[in-house]
């Protein structure tokens, strides 16, 4: 069967190109044109344009293809500005201009909507905006050593298969690492473990930038004297990960803790390299802002936040409300949160540990009634909790989504089924180049 389907691979990449026009783009940032009565997505393609392109799969029901030429530009294609464009994974869009960009990933949530949750807002809010290069302050990095090259790769995985793509330097992560990868490559090749050392996770602070390096064999001595001396060049908090997320340890003699910082809010936040906080420093800063604007918090509401994290929602809207109460599942997560809110003196923020996949959750935080209440699920989304998010008396709900169709479903139950009204929603732009969309909506009852 490998040999069949590498002769077909060949065959297509023998066959000779043909040309299609593009008639819109997939979720996947694909362009998409029809030829003989059948859709053909074609890599690296955009709406409007006419495309020389090679098939490289046949599906049942879709091809597959790559551009070789365009033959007629949209107006909207720029020069990408990151020479492993096309190779590495990590971005989608850089050959279509910032707005362009904001335009499709809206039409893409405003689709999302219509489409799967068969609502339309009353309002489609304003994009938010801020950095398009080096905003990238988490990430997971993979590492190979490379026998036959005699050299170690750093980087996102290629586009079209599991291996790390051979980056040189990253324009859209974080640039204390981005432009650094040659540099952590040529360390990890010093290392004896350098063959068993998988990935990196990047975790960047304001001020600190940690990275977990994940180890499959113990590194010796002198390998950790050379990650010391790297750590300590570049002003890092060094980790070593031989297991799961809990088995983490410090390098560094003095272990330093990185954080952000929530200026309006005067808050600070610590956390760990496995911890999940938000990719994007700057839109997160607006985020937790605009949430609360959204609220409506007035000093006498009781505001409940789903899948609170460390706090990062949690103790902004408790500088304006009564009482927030937090609820995650993660219990790691709840005890960081706690620490956060002693460590900014905040007292009426409260967390909990919530089993948020329960459609019929018995914890605390769900036998009392809210004002206002924030959820901020996985990409999964939350519809299990939608009918008792629904019986939780809240006037009004701000829902945050990394991905339109879970939002879209779950925000169609709300309204369908529930009584709330879709009044606004629109698209935050945490991951410029990708084809990710987060995305917040606001549900409010009469």
């Amino acid at each position: 069967m490998g040999s069949s389907a590498a002769k077909k691979r060949r065959a297509l990449a023998a066959a000779e190109p043909v040309t299609v026009r593009i008639e819109d783009l997939t979720h996947e940032g694909y362009g998409v044109a029809r030829r003989d009565g059948k859709a053909v997505f074609v890599e690296g393609a955009l709406p409007g344009e006419e495309v020389s392109c090679r098939y490289t799969v046949h599906r049942s029901r879709y091809d597959e293809a790559r551009v070789v030429d365009v033959l007629a530009p949209s107006p909207e294609r720029i020069e990408p500005r990151c020479a492993h464009f096309g190779v590495c994974g990590g971005c989608a869009l850089q050959h279509l201009e910032p707005t362009g960009q904001l335009a499709i990933k809206q039409r893409w949530l405003l689709d999302s909507l219509t489409h799967i949750g068969k609502v339309e807002p009353e309002q489609v809010l304003e994009p938010m905006t801020g950095p398009l290069w080096g905003y990238r302050r988490r990430a997971r990095l993979g590492v190979k050593w490379v026998t036959k090259k005699g050299r170690v790769l750093v980087g996102f995985r290629e586009r079209h298969s599991p291996y790390v793509a051979d980056l040189r330097r990253c324009e859209v992560l974080d640039e204390r690492v981005g432009g650094l990868l040659e540099e952590l490559a040529r360390l990890i090749e010093s290392l004896s473990i350098r063959d068993r050392l998988p990935q990196i996770e990047i975790a960047g602070g304001d001020v600190l930038m940690g990275l977990s390096f994940r180890v499959l064999a113990p590194p010796s001595e002198t390998d950790l004297a050379l990650l010391r001396t790297f750590g300590e060049q570049h002003g890092f908090a060094l980790y070593l990960q031989p297991a799961g997320p809990d088995s983490v340890v410090p390098i560094n003699a003095e272990s330093l803790t990185p954080s952000y910082r929530l200026p309006n809010f005067n808050l600070e936040l610590a956390f760990q390299p496995y911890h999940f906080v938000q990719i994007n420093a700057a839109i997160n800063r607006q985020l937790v802002e605009r949430v609360g604007a959204l609220l409506e918090i007035d000093p006498g509401d009781r505001v409940l936040d789903l899948f609170c994290g460390l706090g990062n929602f949690t103790l902004a809207l408790a500088r304006r409300a009564r009482e927030v109460i937090g609820g995650e599942g993660d219990a790691s997560l709840i005890e960081w949160a706690k620490s956060n809110a002693s460590r900014n003196k905040v007292e009426n923020a409260y967390f909990e540990h919530a089993d948020l996949a329960n459609k019929l959750p018995r914890e605390c935080w769900s036998q009392h009634q809210y004002d206002k209440i924030l959820i901020d699920p996985p990409r999964s989304g939350a519809l299990e909790l939608m009918p008792h998010l629904a019986a939780l008396g809240a006037r009004r709900v701000v829902y945050v989504s990394c991905h339109p169709a879970t939002l879209a479903r779950d925000v169609g139950e709300l309204v369908h089924r529930y009584g709330f009204r879709l009044s606004a929603a629109g698209i935050v732009d945490m991951f410029p180049h990708t084809a990710h969309v987060e995305s917040i909506a606001i549900l409010a009852r009469g």
